[in-house]
């Protein structure tokens, strides 16, 4: 008879991704606490703490990692992420399951290497920052604020170019509307909103591209 599966190691076996990050041990509440926001600020997701990055389970180390999630998830995110953490032993070991839901109402923040409060965003395996065209997505999408897009002469220079090239940076973007990189966010951002372009976020870059059509 074939026994099921650890709920737990069924999740290990999907590897990291968008919605699923593993931690070996909890030594830097604000190194978690991107963690938190990255989550909470894009589609929600579980943290396994116990579990190295390849998967090998070494268990939490001390009950001390307990408390530092509170203190990561209280003092460390502008405002609080709320959390769940739930204990399994697996091969008698212990491993801590953390799950960080959506956040409808707020943008989050955590602080950086300098103790700067930034907004992160989780793209596949990894936390990065979000930019300024996202943040204006996140606070018009917050606020459901309704957009009044016009089809400017900056927006079809942007459309055009996209058309033709496929993608394009934030400074191309600023370089053919004419507008102030602060406008230019603007355009981006309500582009976005209606689906009419996307951004592709990663450590070194943010690209543009026009948003694929439905088959």
């Amino acid at each position: 008879m074939k026994t099921k599966p650890h709920p737990i190691k069924k999740l290990i076996l999907e590897g990291e991704h968008q919605q699923l990050d593993f931690k070996f041990e909890i030594s830097d509440a604000a190194r978690i606490a991107r963690s938190f926001v990255a989550f909470a600020n894009t589609n929600g997701g579980k943290l396994l703490i116990g579990v190295k990055d390849n998967g090998v389970i070494r268990g939490i180390r001390s009950d001390e990692e307990k408390y530092m999630l509170e203190n990561a998830a209280l003092n460390y995110c502008q405002p609080e992420v709320a959390f769940s953490a739930k204990e399994w032993e697996i091969d008698e070991k212990v491993i801590l399951e953390v799950d960080i839901p959506c956040s409808k109402k707020h943008i989050h923040k955590a602080p950086d290497n300098q103790d700067n409060y930034k907004a992160y965003v989780r793209v596949n395996d990894q936390n990065l920052l979000a930019n300024g065209v996202l943040m204006k997505v996140w606070t018009k999408r917050k606020k459901n604020q309704k957009i009044r897009f016009v089809y400017s002469k900056p927006v079809q220079e942007v459309l055009f170019y996209l058309r033709e090239n496929h993608s394009l940076t934030l400074a191309k973007a600023i370089e053919l509307s004419g507008l102030s990189k602060y406008k230019t966010e603007h355009l981006l951002s309500d582009l976005i909103l209606l689906d009419v372009t996307e951004l592709e976020l990663t450590e070194t870059s943010e690209i543009y591209r026009l948003h694929p059509s439905p088959e």
